[in-house]
Protein backbone atom coordinates (compact mmCIF):
# COMPACT_ATOMS: atom_id res chain seq x y z
CA UNK A 1 0.00 0.00 0.00
CA UNK A 2 1.29 3.75 -0.58
CA UNK A 3 0.94 6.30 1.81
CA UNK A 4 -2.47 6.96 4.20
CA UNK A 5 -4.22 10.29 2.95
CA UNK A 6 -6.94 10.61 5.21
CA UNK A 7 -8.97 8.79 8.18
CA UNK A 8 -12.44 8.98 8.50
CA UNK A 9 -15.28 7.98 10.33
CA UNK A 10 -18.88 7.08 9.41
CA UNK A 11 -21.98 5.68 11.21
CA UNK A 12 -23.87 2.87 9.07
CA UNK A 13 -26.49 1.03 9.67
CA UNK A 14 -25.05 -3.22 9.42
CA UNK A 15 -26.01 -4.45 6.19
CA UNK A 16 -27.45 -0.96 4.53
CA UNK A 17 -24.67 0.23 3.21
CA UNK A 18 -25.36 2.02 -0.36
CA UNK A 19 -23.73 4.15 -2.69
CA UNK A 20 -25.89 6.65 -1.32
CA UNK A 21 -25.08 9.48 1.23
CA UNK A 22 -23.37 8.84 3.75
CA UNK A 23 -21.17 6.59 1.63
CA UNK A 24 -21.24 7.98 -1.43
CA UNK A 25 -19.96 11.31 -0.64
CA UNK A 26 -17.40 10.20 2.01
CA UNK A 27 -15.80 8.03 -0.77
CA UNK A 28 -16.72 9.56 -3.69
CA UNK A 29 -14.63 13.10 -2.84
CA UNK A 30 -12.04 10.84 -2.14
CA UNK A 31 -11.84 9.00 -5.98
CA UNK A 32 -12.51 5.11 -3.28
CA UNK A 33 -14.70 1.89 -4.73
CA UNK A 34 -18.25 2.49 -3.68
CA UNK A 35 -19.47 -0.79 -4.40
CA UNK A 36 -16.05 -2.74 -3.34
CA UNK A 37 -16.85 -0.90 0.23
CA UNK A 38 -20.54 -1.39 0.40
CA UNK A 39 -19.89 -4.93 -0.64
CA UNK A 40 -17.21 -5.80 2.10
CA UNK A 41 -19.26 -3.48 4.90
CA UNK A 42 -22.32 -5.24 4.53
CA UNK A 43 -20.54 -8.65 4.18
CA UNK A 44 -18.48 -8.24 7.16
CA UNK A 45 -21.66 -6.86 9.48
CA UNK A 46 -24.02 -10.09 7.89
CA UNK A 47 -23.98 -11.26 11.96
CA UNK A 48 -25.66 -8.25 13.60
CA UNK A 49 -29.06 -6.86 12.75
CA UNK A 50 -29.61 -5.04 10.04
CA UNK A 51 -29.50 -1.41 10.49
CA UNK A 52 -27.91 -1.83 13.60
CA UNK A 53 -25.63 1.50 14.08
CA UNK A 54 -22.07 0.44 13.32
CA UNK A 55 -19.02 2.60 13.60
CA UNK A 56 -16.40 2.53 10.95
CA UNK A 57 -12.87 4.09 10.66
CA UNK A 58 -11.72 4.23 6.99
CA UNK A 59 -8.54 4.68 5.59
CA UNK A 60 -7.61 5.89 2.40
CA UNK A 61 -4.19 5.83 0.32
CA UNK A 62 -2.49 7.82 -2.51
CA UNK A 63 -2.87 4.96 -4.80
CA UNK A 64 -6.77 5.15 -3.99
CA UNK A 65 -7.11 1.94 -2.14
CA UNK A 66 -8.98 1.90 1.21
CA UNK A 67 -9.01 -0.62 4.33
CA UNK A 68 -11.55 -0.11 7.31
CA UNK A 69 -12.39 -1.23 10.64
CA UNK A 70 -15.61 -2.05 12.05
CA UNK A 71 -16.79 -1.59 15.97
CA UNK A 72 -19.12 -2.68 17.60
CA UNK A 73 -22.16 -0.84 18.31
CA UNK A 74 -22.23 2.15 20.55
CA UNK A 75 -22.95 0.62 24.08
CA UNK A 76 -26.41 2.91 24.75
CA UNK A 77 -27.69 1.30 21.80
CA UNK A 78 -27.25 -1.82 23.52
CA UNK A 79 -28.30 -0.35 26.85
CA UNK A 80 -31.79 1.04 25.42
CA UNK A 81 -32.13 -2.19 23.45
CA UNK A 82 -32.40 -4.16 26.36
CA UNK A 83 -34.38 -1.39 28.56
CA UNK A 84 -36.85 -1.37 25.31
CA UNK A 85 -36.66 2.49 25.44
CA UNK A 86 -35.75 4.98 22.45
CA UNK A 87 -34.07 7.17 24.21
CA UNK A 88 -32.63 8.69 27.80
CA UNK A 89 -33.92 11.05 30.14
CA UNK A 90 -33.22 14.60 30.40
CA UNK A 91 -32.66 14.45 33.91
CA UNK A 92 -30.04 11.77 34.94
CA UNK A 93 -30.31 10.23 38.63
CA UNK A 94 -33.52 12.29 38.79
CA UNK A 95 -35.79 10.64 36.45
CA UNK A 96 -35.60 6.64 35.24
CA UNK A 97 -37.11 5.27 32.26
CA UNK A 98 -36.85 2.19 32.20
CA UNK A 99 -34.56 -0.94 34.25
CA UNK A 100 -32.05 -3.00 33.10
CA UNK A 101 -30.70 -6.38 34.78
CA UNK A 102 -26.68 -7.36 35.86
CA UNK A 103 -26.83 -10.17 33.71
CA UNK A 104 -27.95 -7.95 30.24
CA UNK A 105 -25.49 -5.71 31.59
CA UNK A 106 -23.16 -8.59 31.29
CA UNK A 107 -23.98 -10.03 28.42
CA UNK A 108 -23.76 -6.70 26.27
CA UNK A 109 -20.20 -6.28 27.60
CA UNK A 110 -19.33 -9.79 26.44
CA UNK A 111 -20.39 -8.23 23.26
CA UNK A 112 -18.19 -5.04 23.83
CA UNK A 113 -15.06 -7.14 24.78
CA UNK A 114 -15.51 -8.70 21.06
CA UNK A 115 -14.47 -5.17 19.50
CA UNK A 116 -10.14 -5.48 18.98
CA UNK A 117 -9.43 -1.49 20.28
CA UNK A 118 -11.55 -2.40 23.81
CA UNK A 119 -9.61 -5.64 24.23
CA UNK A 120 -6.46 -3.99 24.47
CA UNK A 121 -8.05 -1.39 27.07
CA UNK A 122 -9.87 -2.89 29.49
CA UNK A 123 -11.65 -6.35 30.98
CA UNK A 124 -14.95 -7.46 31.40
CA UNK A 125 -15.38 -6.26 35.03
CA UNK A 126 -14.19 -2.57 33.79
CA UNK A 127 -16.74 -2.99 30.95
CA UNK A 128 -19.36 -3.63 33.45
CA UNK A 129 -18.62 -0.86 35.35
CA UNK A 130 -18.37 1.57 33.03
CA UNK A 131 -21.39 0.04 31.69
CA UNK A 132 -23.61 0.52 34.62
CA UNK A 133 -22.26 3.79 35.39
CA UNK A 134 -23.58 4.52 31.87
CA UNK A 135 -26.88 3.03 32.54
CA UNK A 136 -27.28 6.04 35.36
CA UNK A 137 -26.92 8.63 32.93
CA UNK A 138 -28.94 7.31 30.25
CA UNK A 139 -31.75 7.11 33.08
CA UNK A 140 -32.14 3.11 33.92
CA UNK A 141 -31.79 1.34 36.78
CA UNK A 142 -29.43 -1.56 37.27
CA UNK A 143 -31.37 -4.38 39.24
CA UNK A 144 -29.89 -7.98 40.28
CA UNK A 145 -32.66 -10.27 39.18
CA UNK A 146 -31.46 -12.63 42.08
CA UNK A 147 -32.55 -10.34 44.48
CA UNK A 148 -35.78 -10.28 42.96
CA UNK A 149 -36.53 -13.98 43.20
CA UNK A 150 -35.63 -14.52 46.99
CA UNK A 151 -37.72 -11.36 48.06
CA UNK A 152 -40.04 -12.35 50.29
CA UNK A 153 -43.58 -10.31 51.43
CA UNK A 154 -41.25 -8.07 53.72
CA UNK A 155 -38.82 -7.27 51.27
CA UNK A 156 -36.00 -9.54 53.19
CA UNK A 157 -33.83 -11.79 51.41
CA UNK A 158 -34.97 -15.50 51.60
CA UNK A 159 -32.37 -18.70 51.79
Amino acid sequence: MSRLTSTFRLTLGACQASPAPPVGSALGQRGLNLMNFCKEFNDRTAAYAPGTPMQVEVRSYADRTFDFDVSTPLSSYFLKKAAGVEKGTSKPGIEWVGSISVKEIYEIAKVKMTDRKLQERSNLRTMCKSLAAQCRSIGLKVYDPRELVGADAGGERSV
